[in-house]
């Protein structure tokens, strides 16, 4: 029997937002992911930048989407928010919050004193989404950082997937106070290493597998802290980017969703597959021709091991075929980089 690929890792480090669910719908495959890591001993993290909600919620909508969870098991942006103010900061001082009550609070919990309005006592600015901020906030947050607060950004995240499509995330919230400032705030979740550093922690792990459907948080995230990934294509990013992503923002990995974890790694390892022969013609162009009855998913891989630009750019892909073709047209590729 052939080594699944969790059986590689000692944890599973878990994206939530389009990787674990996408709004209160849960990715199909995912439940029987975790349980299976479970059942293998593979300890389970939930790795979210979304800091609106405690590790307490997001365990119960976790749970009520047919995934047992604890707190203990989720690590969010927020809480690796308040470890760099309580590191940054001394005991007690004012930190000014643009977030929910679940990051005010985890600001309290770091020995930290939070406030809604500017004042010249105030020592630090922490962002992360909240779905009812407004102009009012971030005024009051402008102030704080023209003072001279450290500002501390629970992540950069431009959009947040859900079941209506990509909605603005706390990034677009940030660059409106890096527009209003001229100051860039110190980032606590993916890709930094604060939070992966949490998470890893909090696991115990030695050899964690990130698993996440973003380049610019999950995968660079995995990176930043030096170890593997799987990206699924279940949430944000689309095989079209994934194929002209730079060398090094490549994934170990690729799949549909993130049940491959039950399969074999080489299934879903980015490398030549069997069922395509790719040709390179150009410094940026190739010609595939299918020798068997490969999915389109593994053209991909074959594809991605072929294309690795070290600053990125697109593949111009040429198929041969029509097997090959039907498989660049289901990748959607085929109208923007098949001549």
């Amino acid at each position: 029997m052939k080594r699944r690929l969790l059986d590689d890792y000692d944890a599973l480090l878990l994206d939530l937002d389009g990787t674990v669910y996408r709004g209160n719908e849960a990715v199909p495959g995912a439940a029987e992911a975790v349980q299976a890591a479970r059942e293998n001993g593979t300890a389970v993290r939930f790795v979210t930048n979304n800091a609106s909600r405690s590790p307490e919620d997001v365990a119960e909508h976790l749970t009520d989407l047919g995934i047992v969870t604890k707190p203990v098991e989720v690590n969010t942006s927020a809480q690796a928010a308040g470890t760099v103010l309580r590191e940054r900061l001394r005991p007690g001082a004012e930190v000014l919050v643009v977030g929910t009550k679940a990051l005010a609070d985890i600001v309290r919990a770091a020995g930290l004193t939070p406030v809604r309005e500017y004042e010249d006592t105030v020592a630090g600015v922490v962002q992360g989404l909240d779905k009812d901020a407004g102009w009012l906030d971030l005024a009051e947050a402008t102030l704080a950082i023209r003072n001279g607060a450290l500002w501390v950004a629970c992540n950069m995240d431009a959009t947040l997937p859900t079941e209506r499509g990509e909605l603005p995330g706390n990034g677009a919230m940030v660059a409106v106070l890096r527009t209003a400032t001229g100051q860039e705030p110190v980032v606590a979740g993916k890709p930094a290493r604060p939070l992966m550093d949490e998470a890893i922690a909090s696991a115990d792990a030695n050899r964690p597998l990130v698993v996440g459907d973003r380049l610019d948080t999950d995968i660079a995230g995995a990176v930043t802290a030096e170890v593997d990934a799987l990206l699924v294509l279940s949430g944000v990013t689309t095989p079209p980017e994934l194929l002209a992503a730079p060398a090094w923002l490549r994934p170990r990995y690729v799949a549909e969703d993130m049940s491959a974890v039950r399969g074999p790694a080489a299934d879903v390892e980015i490398a030549p597959q069997r069922g395509w022969d790719v040709e390179r013609t150009g410094e940026f162009a190739y010609c595939v021709r299918a020798t068997g009855s490969g999915d389109p998913l593994s053209l991909l891989r074959t594809l991605c091991a072929a294309h690795r630009p070290i600053d990125g750019g697109d593949a111009v892909v040429r198929g041969e075929d029509d097997p090959t073709r039907d498989a660049l047209r289901a990748l959607g590729i085929a109208r923007s980089t098949v001549p």
